[in-house]
């Protein structure tokens, strides 16, 4: 068979092949879309300045599950280190707000601290007393345990020098 006869089959085959991942593609991106996430309603405060005294000393952070589990939740810097652990291995229910603060301090929470408002809303308040963070952008992290899924916040947040 010569070169130029077998060029459009070579043509053919590979468009059919792009034709067969296109086609894959978009099942799977309609199965993700369909596939309900695993953490909804992340909240967090776009900048925080620990030590500073109101809302602006401490980082907020609330979001839901779809499933009960039992989460780890970590501060993650832009570079993908781990700053801080703010909870590990704490049950949390089905479509239940969890709400923290974290200081702007590196390390694991020793024990927490609870704010009870009058409407029932209940935060946890992790107690880490390491060195302040240094400034730049962080994330939130929240690992699922039974589902083995390790999530991270949709949006980031600025922690500015104090």
């Amino acid at each position: 068979m010569s070169r130029a006869a077998a060029e459009p089959r070579v043509a053919a085959a590979v468009f059919a092949a792009l034709v067969l991942a296109s086609f894959a593609a978009l099942i799977v991106t309609q199965r993700l879309k369909h596939t309900p996430t695993a953490v909804e309603r992340f909240m967090l405060t776009s900048r925080v300045r620990p030590g500073a005294a109101g809302p602006l000393g401490e980082e907020r952070i609330a979001f839901q599950l779809t499933s009960a589990d039992r989460v780890t939740v970590t501060v993650q810097a832009a570079s993908g280190e781990q700053v801080a652990t703010l909870l590990s291995g704490i049950a949390v229910g089905r479509y239940r707000t969890l709400s923290l603060r974290w200081n702007g301090r590196r390390g694991t929470a020793r024990g927490y601290g609870v704010i009870r408002k009058a409407d029932g809303y209940t935060t946890l308040v992790p107690r880490i007393r390491g060195p302040v963070a240094p400034a730049g952008e962080y994330s939130i992290r929240v690992y699922l345990a039974r589902q083995k899924r390790s999530i991270p916040s949709t949006r980031n947040f600025k922690l500015v020098a104090p």
